[in-house]
Order: C-alpha cells, then structure tokens, then sequence
C-alpha cells in the first residue's frame, strides 16, 4: 500500500522486494497479484537470509530454494513485471568460490532478470572487478551499484559482518576518531560522497541506495554530487 501510495503521489516507477522465506508458491503468487493490483512495477527478486535464529536457509515445504526459481515464476506467470536481482561483488557469504556465485547470477539472469542491484560496498575497485567478472561470464544486464551511506561505525560494522561487506582501514579509522552521531554521520556522508562521485564518473547505469529510513544522508549525498535524473 506505502508503494503505490508513493507511485500515485509523486508519478514514478515503483519496486518491491519480495523473498521465498517463509512461503508457499501460492503464497508468493498471492503477493505478486497484489503488487500487480497495486500497480508495482518492478520486483526484486530474492532468496532471503534464514530467519532469525537460524544459520542456514531451509525451503519452505512447497516453496522455493533459490531466486532464480522465484525469477521464472514471475517472468512465466507475471510477465508485465520487470525482474532486479542481487549481485555480490565480494561474494555471497554462502557460497564457495566468485565463480560459484557468478554461475548463480548467471542463472537468475538467464531466467529473466533485467538489472543486478549489488550489495553493499565501500570500495569502488570492489564494484568495478565485480563488473568485469559478470561481463567476462556473459552477463549483459546493467549493474548497478548499492550503496548504505555509514551514519554509525557500530552498526556498519555489524552490517558488514552479516554480508560480508569489507571495510576499508583508512575508513574505520576516520569513524573512529570521535564516537559523536555527528561526527561518524559527516564522516560517512563524505565517504559516500566520495565513492558516489566516482561511480557516477566511471558511466554507471544507476545507483541504489540502502536508505534504512535516513533520507537526511542521501539527500546530502545527492545534491553534493549534482544528482538529477539525467545524471545516472
């Protein structure tokens, strides 16, 4: 409903994460008619992590085990929407090797997927070598650049320690200097600043920013790089 509020209020595209924890197929399909009726346009598809309490992810007795299968069902049954999917530029925590998990980006493409958001990350080396491994095994959808601007050391700390997300040296230093909000917020918009700036030089398709209910970072975060629709 908070979507297609935003869609009717402000006239743009508007996406939905949806996950297979926790859910049947006919659940999932219930939820993709209704995000239909409501008007989304794009779903991001997932796995999901386990839910809390557990470490490994377990399929829900007539669910699914992986995104790719979630992108097959929407893109056979719900082909109106447009699929995003996850990419992990420093691997997925679970999986084995980079290259066991560019296959399994492989397939969520082959299924269907569009676009790849990536998680997290705060160097933008990460994200260009990432770039290059999913060209290099045929992987020709746009891949856009996630980005969580720090406003606490403590909590990208423990962020990044549940996606495997690697903080640079430098960077937890600067944090570290002085544990006030203000500092560890200024600190963070300034690095995001930085990387955003890079990224937008470098002829990205986008960005996507993990917002976690503080706008205030982006905004700043945006207008310092001179952000317009024309932009990305």
């Amino acid at each position: 409903e908070i979507i297609s509020r935003v869609k009717q209020k402000f006239g743009v595209p508007v996406a939905s994460n949806l996950t297979v924890v926790g859910s049947t197929v006919d659940e999932l399909r219930s939820y993709l008619q209704a995000a239909r009726d409501q008007g989304v346009d794009f779903i991001v598809a997932l796995r999901g992590d386990p839910p809390a309490g557990e470490t490994q992810f377990q399929a829900t007795t007539g669910g699914l085990r992986y995104a790719n299968e979630l992108v097959d069902l929407i893109r056979t049954e719900f082909p109106e929407f447009g699929v995003l999917v996850a990419g992990y530029p420093e691997k997925h925590r679970e999986a084995p090797s980079m290259e066991v998990d560019l296959e399994n980006l492989k397939r969520k493409v082959d299924a269907g997927a569009e676009v790849i958001v990536t998680q997290l990350f705060y160097d933008n080396a990460d994200f260009f070598r990432f770039r290059d491994q999913c060209e290099s095994a045929g992987i020709r959808v746009p891949v856009i650049p996630g980005l969580l601007p720090v406003i606490s050391l403590g909590q990208i700390q423990r962020i990044a320690s549940l996606c495997g997300a690697r903080l640079p040296a430098p960077f937890v230093s600067r944090l570290a200097e002085n544990d006030s909000p203000e500092w560890q917020f200024q600190v963070g918009v300034e690095q995001a600043i930085e990387q955003a700036g890079g990224l937008l030089s470098e002829g990205i398709a986008g960005m996507h920013f993990y917002v976690l209910n503080r706008s205030d970072a982006t905004i700043k975060i945006l207008e310092a790089v001179n952000f317009s629709k024309q932009t990305v």
